[in-house]
């Protein structure tokens, strides 16, 4: 059994220009150890899913159907409670932005040791020092003189380092990680990265890592989900998403990221915007956006097909090519 299971999950928020559907129906599967990558661009639906798992959303927002399972657990309709104890203990999330996610008026070691004793029966002295080997862990110097400090005394890289921490202070088994080095610059980003992985190693963890960045995910994760309009449009083995990729948005971002054999040619950008989440067409919502779109396209929604058994795309180009019949194009 996986340890996380999520099926035809639907998602929206109800505003009043009407409902957007920020999530349409989403299934997949996070085995114990493992990472999983959600690829998408802003408001493809990747951080509204990690925060359905959590139950975190705003005060428009709303389940509308679907299960949540954790080890075999229910989620969906549990009482706040039962959340209460998922967060933290069994779930940690790393929000984007650090500096919003840390209290400017308390220290580094307060905010810690409220997750810490929160979370677990330690007492003030052994959340204490339990705050101290985290930081520690994370690579953090001087971490005694750290935690009286304040989140403006760190940099941008020392606060993500601080907010891996405290994500990891009750050693949970899933730690979703929203954007975590968006603003980072490169090379912080590469430390951040390669800390992750360690610590995932030791700890043996599950990630649900939430990005824009294929590089993040080529360096992280086993497996990829590719989102578009809340929806998934490819989902696999990073190598088949990377090497085979059979939908034309997951083909369009491979285009657009330079790599060491497009030097001299240009980059090509998806052209067009987002598809407007209250008014969704009838077909594959990137059809507007699409070269390669055919009639069908625009009339008829392409649904989940394999490739393989380590790979499946929603794609009729898929059905044109003779990857997949027209059967199981639209099955």
């Amino acid at each position: 059994m996986a340890l996380l299971e999520v099926r035809d999950l639907h998602t929206s928020f109800f505003t009043d220009a009407g409902e957007v559907r920020a999530v349409n129906g989403i299934s997949f599967d996070l085995d114990h150890g493992k990472v999983l990558g959600i690829v998408g661009e802003s408001g493809s639906g990747k951080s509204v899913t990690a925060y359905s798992v959590m139950q975190i959303l705003a005060g428009t927002g709303k389940i509308i159907s679907g299960s949540i399972k954790l080890d075999g657990q229910e989620l969906v309709g549990a009482d706040e409670k039962v959340m209460k104890d998922v967060r933290g203990n069994r779930i940690s999330i790393i929000f984007q932005d650090p500096m919003t996610s840390l209290n400017p008026t308390y220290t580094i070691g307060k905010q810690l040791m409220e997750a810490i004793l929160l979370h677990t029966n330690r007492n003030r002295k052994e959340a204490f020092d339990r705050a101290v080997e985290m930081l520690k862990l994370v690579n953090v110097n001087e971490p005694e003189k750290r935690m009286k400090q304040y989140p403006y005394e760190f940099s941008g890289g020392m606060r993500q380092r601080v907010m891996i921490a405290m994500a990891l202070a009750c050693e949970p088994d899933i730690l979703i990680a929203d954007e975590p080095t968006t603003a980072l610059d490169v090379t912080i980003q590469a430390g951040i990265l390669e800390l992750m992985k360690d610590i995932q190693k030791e700890i043996g963890m599950a990630i649900i890592m939430i990005t824009h960045d294929l590089g993040v995910v080529a360096q992280l994760c086993d497996e990829v989900i590719v989102m578009y309009a809340g929806g998934i449009c490819e989902q696999g083995t990073a190598d088949e998403i990377f090497y085979n990729p059979c939908h034309e948005y997951t083909k369009g971002l491979m285009r657009s990221i330079p790599t060491t054999t497009s030097a001299g040619r240009k980059l090509e950008p998806i052209s067009g915007t987002p598809i407007d989440l209250l008014n969704m067409p009838k077909g594959c919502p990137f059809a507007p956006r699409c070269d390669a779109a055919m009639k069908i396209c625009i009339r008829e929604k392409a649904e989940r097909a394999l490739i393989n058994k380590d790979h499946a795309a929603a794609c009729w180009m898929n059905v044109k090519n003779g990857i997949v019949s027209a059967e199981n194009g639209n099955a």
